[in-house]
């Protein structure tokens, strides 16, 4: 028989659930309704155990706190939309690995708050960028991007290298990130501003900033006397990715 011939009568019969979800499909109001009480369930069971974990993080050796100065850099990176362009996540996939270097760790990030990791990338990723390349380079390229890359839709960041940096705050920034679980002790805090300094100059006493701080790089960044906003960002990039000894590195030794 052919549809044409079939009857209400004779035409097959759907089942009762397709008839319940039939339903659903008419009303836009229940639609949503039952879709979001399907996510929350869903994000409920993947989240919630998550807090009954000790730890959802696993450390890693030689991951540390910023510096004040490094803290600092990383406010005005936030600051000028780095972010945007630039992410700081490596992913675990052959060709990401070859172009920039081991793959991220959840721990590198930490004692960011918020992290960096990004989704887009109008340039390189930056999550191994420090070391690589000198303080001048970072200076030139800051200051004049198309000088060192041609090719950069980068804007030019001239003014950080004759803004002074304001750290009167600097205690306040330490202990508000400490409010969110980054571990600065008391001593940490109390000596921030001297450690900022110290940083920036290598001809100070840096020694006690060392310990609290191992691996800082002390550097007068930018050449220029004072400390400036230019200091700060480029001992925050100088840091990225510097804290892990990969060459060393065991992933099953971190669990």
């Amino acid at each position: 028989m052919s549809d044409t011939n079939m009857t209400p009568e004779t035409a097959p019969k759907k089942s009762g659930f397709l008839n319940k979800h039939a339903i659903l499909e008419r009303s836009p109001t229940l639609l949503f309704v039952f879709s979001f009480l399907v996510v929350t369930i869903g994000g409920i069971v993947e989240i919630a155990p998550l807090f009954w974990l000790e730890n959802t993080i696993e450390e890693v050796e030689g991951v540390r706190p910023y510096s004040p100065l490094e803290l600092q850099g990383r406010d005005i990176y936030i600051r000028e939309g780095c972010y945007v362009c630039h992410s700081q996540m490596i992913r675990p996939m052959r060709d990401e690995v070859e172009r920039y270097g081991h793959y991220s760790l959840a721990a590198e990030s930490m004692y960011d708050h918020p992290f960096q990791w990004g989704s887009k990338r109008t340039g390189p990723d930056l999550a191994r960028v420090g070391g690589r390349y000198s303080d001048a380079w970072h200076v030139d390229h800051l200051v004049d991007p198309q000088s060192v890359v041609p090719e950069s839709v980068m804007p030019k960041y001239e003014f950080l290298l004759h803004t002074p940096l304001d750290y009167t705050h600097v205690e306040d920034l330490l202990k508000t990130h400490r409010m969110v679980g980054v571990p600065y002790s008391d001593e940490m805090i109390e000596a921030a501003s001297a450690d900022l300094r110290a940083q920036a100059d290598p001809d100070s006493d840096y020694d006690a900033m060392m310990e609290r701080y191992p691996g800082a790089v002390v550097s007068n960044f930018d050449d220029q006397p004072g400390v400036t906003e230019m200091d700060a960002l480029i001992a925050y990039l100088q840091v990225l990715g510097t804290m892990v000894d990969f060459s060393t590195f065991n992933a099953d030794a971190s669990r």
